[in-house]
């Protein structure tokens, strides 16, 4: 007890750590929390040093935080999924093309117009391009990803019968699908394990310091060390998933974050609470997700979907 009592005379003004703020308040309601499940990394009171200021990190703590903050966000989105709208390989690999430079949301608006006229591969190839742009156009950079869908379903026709490869040397092939959107479609269409380092993937794992890597293909293999492969996929949906609701590129709400305790880059952002929770984003903000038809597992936890294109 002294030295409880030492160590709270010691506090500043502010009465409390930044750490101790998140532990005490949380502002991120989960789904386990709903039924009575208390979260660890919001409900215990962690200690400050569980990420050592300026202290080299030795490997195996850092496997260990990494698969921990991976633990934690499991709880916070036990509803993650791909959040483009897809029923079929071909659907998936057509709308992650499509998804470059632009938002999920924008491609799930516009890609049911697109597959309810081309359907299949065959259909897509033989298209008008004319036609697609003009399908297209909301996307942005719509001529070039009209080259792109028509001469991907080329391939897919004219190098694997008119249906989506299942290996990576394969997928790579393609025009326009490079290694994250070949990881993304085997992954979510094939069950095959892979990493998509995205533009909100390579921003938190490193400000979470499992990385200094800065090229994908090399941020993608030191991740990749750090956990087992039969979690790669969704430890991809939870980081992405993380990146797209709490922790933003420009104003992270690290007030309102879950893993704060966990978090080398805690106060980057706006670490007040209640300021916090006003910057969260999609269903932690209380707005529509991204996709139109999203799992029930989302729609079960409070998600909301998305408006189709033109609606609202």
């Amino acid at each position: 007890m002294p030295a409880k009592k030492a160590a709270e005379a010691q506090e500043t003004a502010a009465g409390k750590t930044a750490v101790e703020k998140v532990a005490e308040k949380p502002p991120v309601t989960t789904t386990a929390a709903r039924k009575g499940v208390a979260k660890k990394a919001v409900a215990k009171k962690p200690a400050a040093a569980e990420v050592p200021a300026g202290k080299p990190e030795s490997r195996t703590a850092l496997v260990r935080r990494a698969r921990r903050i991976n633990r934690e966000l499991a709880e916070v989105y036990p509803y993650a999924h791909p959040e483009l709208d897809f029923e079929n390989p071909f659907q998936l690999v057509i709308a992650t093309v499509l998804s470059a430079q632009t938002t999920d949301l924008r491609v799930n608006q516009t890609t049911p117009a697109l597959f309810a006229e081309y359907p299949t591969p065959e259909d897509l190839a033989a298209a008008d391009p004319e036609r697609v742009e003009e399908i297209l156009r909301p996307t942005g950079f719509f001529r070039a990803k009209t080259r792109s869908v028509i001469g991907l379903s080329k391939a897919l026709v004219e190098e694997f019968g008119g249906e989506v490869p299942g290996r990576l040397e394969d997928l790579v092939k393609l025009p326009g699908v490079g290694r994250k959107t070949a990881f993304v479609v085997l992954g979510n269409a094939f069950g095959r394990p892979g990493i998509t380092v995205d533009t909100h993937f390579q921003r938190l794992v490193r400000r979470w310091r499992w990385t200094e890597e800065t090229e994908p293909d090399k941020i993608e293999a030191a991740v990749g060390a750090l956990f087992p492969k039969n979690e790669w996929t969704m430890l991809s949906h939870h980081v992405i998933f993380h990146g797209r609701r709490i922790c933003h590129a420009r104003k992270p709400a690290c007030g309102a974050c879950p893993i704060a305790p966990l978090c080398p880059a805690y106060g980057e952002g706006e670490t007040d609470p209640e300021k916090a929770k006003k910057l969260l984003k999609y269903e932690k903000g209380g707005f529509p997700g991204q996709r139109l038809n999203p799992p029930q597992s989302y729609l079960d936890a409070g998600g909301r979907p998305a408006p189709p294109l033109g609606a609202g």
